[in-house]
């Protein structure tokens, strides 16, 4: 997965249930926009991220 800063990261919900969970990626920390990414939520926190399989990259609009 690559990606990069602006880029909207979303998160699927794992489980039945379980709300999906979109953010902003601020912080590309691995080489070439690898992973791990540091993420704003739409709820205001932030949180490290190393995305999985349940997980999509929508690059920003230029």
């Amino acid at each position: 997965m690559h990606a990069g800063v602006g880029d909207q990261i979303q998160v699927h919900g794992r489980t039945v249930g379980s709300a999906e969970q979109r953010g902003e990626i601020l912080e590309v920390r691995g080489p070439d926009g690898a992973p791990p990414y540091l993420v704003r939520f739409a709820d205001g926190h932030e949180g490290l991220v190393y995305p999985g399989p349940d997980c999509e990259v929508q690059a920003h609009a230029d």
